[in-house]
């Protein structure tokens, strides 16, 4: 089924906005580790199952390591999302304006605006749910129970993706039970769909199982300090400002009032339950709001009918005032939300200022070339009798990333690090017996290790704060480790 030319368009622009300025900082700090994993390719990692990183390796070999070639599959995944929301009201009844109307209310969606922007998990992890959405709207209106083997083949790569995706595979099965869907439980397909999102899996579970399920501890962990620190408050407000633009709200909030209670949303029902059943479970599991963004377009495809229909009653210059006042404001808003969303304010401008206001990505970006050449300043001043026993360990995944990306070209050693899956990598054999050290206060160090002098410290030519210059600025050398060094490295930080 052909989307209409207006709606591939769209998706052509957004691709295109966003190979035309995300070359604007430099790499984030996740997209760091990523692209260090993606060089030591497996079927898991601490920090989230191994589809990503493998997607960064494809970036890696396609155009090295280019900022906007890796994120080109991030600004892809959007644009593709943007593609199937359109899709979405086609199947619901909308006309091409209709479907506009859904695809331009989903580009503009600050999260997706930002997914565009950056190479991270959340990218695909909305591709794989706005795709089982779609898949699911074939399969209620075809009734050709084949459907499921694509929506099962979807939750399995979502699964491969993130583990959020485990929560609108229980909206599905909510969906199902309790809905005139669970006529397809009698279905073979359905339990072929199931099978095929297991098989998919399988390969990461069996890595999670022979490595304890380590990624349940991260996950718990993660989640503690989100909690802790106050990441997980104002869900429900996020809903409104952060995963659908603020302007959109009358759409979703009419498509999840289509699905849930009027009688023409009785065969889609299943949906409406995709989006309530992760709802409450994030709800009550005090989930960060934007876990819940990939659910949005579903309910805009629905409400962007509904709208047409609504203008469709009203007299017909009543009809093109609605009009004009809904383009108007979807234009007005997504043009504002870009301008913070997307990587195009100068540093330290006062639209720079702004966007740090509202996020940290953009800071979290900057510094990561000067904090290697820092270190390898450090490292040449080193007597020549100690290079060859001399590591890097980082404090971060940020550190350890840049060290392993930018390092090379300094003859730096690979950095070393007690987090995530820069653990499960040991610290050498032998172990080394010099360290250059970041990411540490003094305090900690004098615990772990007999002799510690500072070194140099962490800045950047713009004076930006971020985490680097602002926590942990210090860089130092450290000898004598006061534990034998597995003691030691159980003692090192296992998550981030």
């Amino acid at each position: 089924m052909t989307p209409p030319p207006v709606v591939i368009l769209l998706a052509l622009a957004t691709l295109l906005l966003h190979c035309l300025t995300n070359g604007q900082y430099g790499f984030h700090r996740d997209e760091l580790a990523t692209l260090d994993d993606a060089r030591r390719l497996a079927w898991g990692y601490v920090g989230y199952p191994p589809l990503t990183p493998f997607v960064a390796r494809v970036a890696l070999e396609l155009f090295g390591a280019s900022l906007v070639g890796l994120r080109f599959f991030s600004a892809l995944a959007q644009s593709v999302a943007v593609v199937l929301a359109g899709l979405m009201t086609r199947e619901l009844g909308g006309s091409r304006t209709a479907q506009t109307l859904t695809a331009l209310a989903v580009a503009i969606a600050p999260l997706s605006l930002i997914q565009g922007a950056l190479f991270q998990y959340v990218s695909f992890d909305y591709l794989w749910w706005v795709l089982t959405a779609y898949l699911t709207l074939r399969l209620l209106n075809s009734d050709d129970p084949r459907w499921w083997l694509g929506i099962g083949i979807s939750i399995g790569l979502g699964m491969m993706t993130r583990y959020t995706m485990g929560f609108l595979a229980a909206g599905v099965v909510a969906g199902v039970v309790l809905t005139p869907a669970r006529r397809y439980l009698a279905s073979p397909w359905l339990w072929g769909g199931i099978a095929l999102s297991l098989l998919v899996f399988l390969p990461n579970a069996m890595w999670q199982a022979e490595h304890h399920f380590v990624s349940l501890d991260h996950l718990n962990t993660i989640h503690a300090r989100d909690v802790r620190i106050g990441r997980t408050d104002g869900f429900l407000g996020g809903q409104f400002v952060g995963c659908a633009n603020l302007v959109t709200t009358p759409l979703w909030v009419a498509g999840l009032g289509f699905y849930l209670f009027m009688r023409a949303g009785r065969r889609y029902r299943l949906l409406g339950w995709m989006y309530l059943v992760p709802l409450l479970l994030f709800l009550v599991m005090r989930g960060r709001s934007y876990y819940l963004a990939p659910a949005y377009p579903m309910l805009i495809a629905a409400g962007a009918v509904m709208w047409e229909q609504w203008v469709q009653s009203l007299p017909v210059k009543t009809a093109g005032r609605a009009k004009a006042i809904t383009w108007a404001a979807l234009a007005l808003s997504g043009a504002a939300f870009a301008t913070v969303m997307l990587p195009v304010a100068p540093v330290n401008s006062g639209l720079w200022k702004l966007s740090s206001k509202l996020h940290d990505n953009f800071a979290e970006e900057i510094g990561w070339q000067e904090l290697t050449g820092t270190v390898a300043g450090i490292y040449a001043a080193l007597p020549a009798e100690d290079k060859p026993g001399t590591r890097v360990l980082a404090g971060n995944y940020g550190e350890a990333g840049a060290i392993n990306l930018y390092g090379a070209a300094h003859g730096l050693p690979e950095a070393i690090s007690g987090i995530n899956s820069y653990r499960l990598r040991g610290y050498g054999d032998p172990p080394p017996h010099t360290l250059i050290v970041l990411g540490f206060s003094r305090h900690d160090l004098e615990q772990l290790f007999a002799t510690c002098s500072l070194a140099g410290e962490i800045n950047n030519r713009y004076g930006v704060e971020n985490e680097e210059s602002r926590d942990h600025p210090a860089i130092f050398i450290c000898r004598d480790p006061l534990q034998p060094w597995p003691a030691l490295w159980e003692r090192l930080p296992r998550f981030g």
